[in-house]
């Protein structure tokens, strides 16, 4: 019927700080909607052979160049995936512009810098954080985030979810998947029905 919106279906991927949540709300996401998941990171080493720390000793440049093509390949594909992205994605401006197309959605995990340097770990995937992470996560945060709010069809905000109790990244993928509905993109029928609340 005319009048009764259809799903569309669409690349779902995830945006934000090291941190924020990503990779485990990713998942979550996607088994919640059906889809497979892909870790940017995981997925560039995976066919490079080269870990992000080690394209980072090519220069910034090159892994950029790099996540850039690595993004273009996944958002071309036939079936629609739920990509955790790299938290500096949206530093390149052909990202950020294919982000932005019709046949993506982009969920922000948003959480602040002083919250964020309170949870993320030094990890081989991170090497830009080093020994400060909050002298490091706040001029990221400067940067970013109005990149992040330019390519976000939804916002949501991490803090809010770690403080209600239990099973944070459960309710993260909760209000993402909402969103998703909210935003015409999954269809509630096929929402997995897997007992995911606290």
């Amino acid at each position: 019927m005319p009048d009764q919106q259809v799903a569309r279906p669409t690349h779902v991927v995830l945006v934000g700080l090291m941190g924020s949540g990503k990779t485990t709300v990713g998942k979550k996401v996607a088994k919640l909607i059906g889809h497979r998941f892909v870790d940017a990171d995981v997925e560039l080493e995976a066919r490079t052979g080269r870990s992000v720390a080690d394209w980072f000793t090519d220069g910034e440049a090159a892994f950029r160049t790099q996540e850039a093509l690595l993004l273009t390949d996944l958002l071309s594909g036939p079936d629609a995936l739920v990509i955790g992205a790299g938290g500096g994605v949206v530093v390149t401006e052909a990202s950020r512009q294919r982000l932005q197309e019709h046949d993506v959605t982009v969920i922000y995990l948003h959480g602040t810098p002083e919250f964020l340097a309170s949870r993320v770990q030094a990890k081989p995937h991170r090497p830009l954080l080093g020994d400060d992470a909050l002298g490091v996560l706040t001029p990221m945060y400067a940067e970013r985030d109005p990149w992040y709010r330019e390519v976000a069809d939804a916002v949501v905000e991490v803090l809010p979810a770690h403080q209600a109790g239990e099973k944070p990244k459960w309710r993260l993928a909760e209000q993402t998947v909402e969103h998703l509905i909210e935003l015409g993109v999954v269809d509630p029928a096929r929402v997995s029905t897997v007992e995911v609340s606290p």
